[in-house]
């Protein structure tokens, strides 16, 4: 055996990974991506659901944005105030209010309640089922088509079908707005959580046209928009739209509603006994 050889492969072996070792340690300090410490500490604070409903690509665009100053420390729909809170300590700024938020479906056309055009028997996607003629099997042109497509975008499950309608389970509802992109109809909207007034109907349609097809439409009759003393409620192309910065959930609207479309109907008082 050549120990001579032997060390001095032993030595070259050694020298090249040295060489290599200040190579590298050269150019990890020379190409070397700068570290926002707020950024870091933003995104340890933020839930991880990267569902998109702040408006940037994950939990990781939102704390690179809040670290950069171009999106506000409240701005995450699944953490709510409380993450909002922490994060605006981070950046030593006011968190500001926090309205939490909910996904609502402009449509009460049930089974029961509103008929169709035709049988359908296609994919069973909304998407796929709205670019037949006609929009779809629901004789109401603007109803929801009900085969679940805003359900199976839900990350939270949060959406079932029933009767035919989409139904938002607000407990489960972050707010992501993934269900409200993917309705072909633009029948879901995001709304205030605590404001339960709102109107279970898009039809633009003539009230004798609407009822032709579904009998729980607005027939925009503009009775709510009458009852409302704050002007919070105005019927737009046939149908009432509810400006919630001025509502303030006294449910006479929804009271008045004859076609009773309008959710959060407040209680009469019991007349006392005499």
């Amino acid at each position: 055996m050549n120990i001579t050889a032997i060390i001095l492969a032993a030595v070259v072996v050694g020298g090249t990974g040295l060489i290599i070792a200040i190579l590298l340690g050269i150019a990890s300090e020379k190409f070397k991506v700068p570290v926002n410490e707020k950024e870091v500490a933003v995104r340890a604070e933020l839930p991880g659901n990267n569902c998109g409903g702040c408006g940037y690509a994950g939990c990781d665009g939102l704390a690179a944005a809040i670290a950069a100053g171009d999106a506000p420390v409240n701005a995450c729909p699944v953490g709510g105030a409380p993450v909002a809170d922490k994060i605006s300590a981070i950046m030593g700024v006011e968190a500001g209010e926090f309205v939490k938020m909910t996904a609502f479906v402009k449509c009460a056309g049930t089974c029961e309640k509103a008929g169709d055009k035709f049988k359908y028997s296609g994919i069973e996607s909304c998407v796929d089922a709205a670019n037949v003629p006609g929009g779809g099997p629901k004789g109401c042109e603007y109803g929801c088509i009900g085969y679940g497509s805003c359900a199976n975008v839900c990350p939270e499950d949060a959406i079932s079908i029933i009767n035919g309608v989409a139904y938002v389970d607000q407990e489960s509802c972050v707010a992501c707005g993934k269900c409200a992109d993917i309705c072909p109809k633009g029948l879901i909207e995001l709304v205030p959580y605590d404001k339960k007034c709102r109107v279970q109907c898009s039809s633009k349609d003539f009230g004798k046209a609407v009822m032709s097809v579904c009998s729980a439409g607005c027939i925009g009759c503009r009775a709510c928009e009458k009852a409302c003393k704050l002007g919070a409620i105005t019927v737009e192309n046939n149908i009432a739209h509810i400006d919630y910065d001025k509502c303030v959930g006294c449910g006479l609207c929804a009271a008045k509603c004859p076609k009773g479309i309008i959710t959060g109907k407040r209680e009469q008082p019991k007349k006392k006994e005499a």
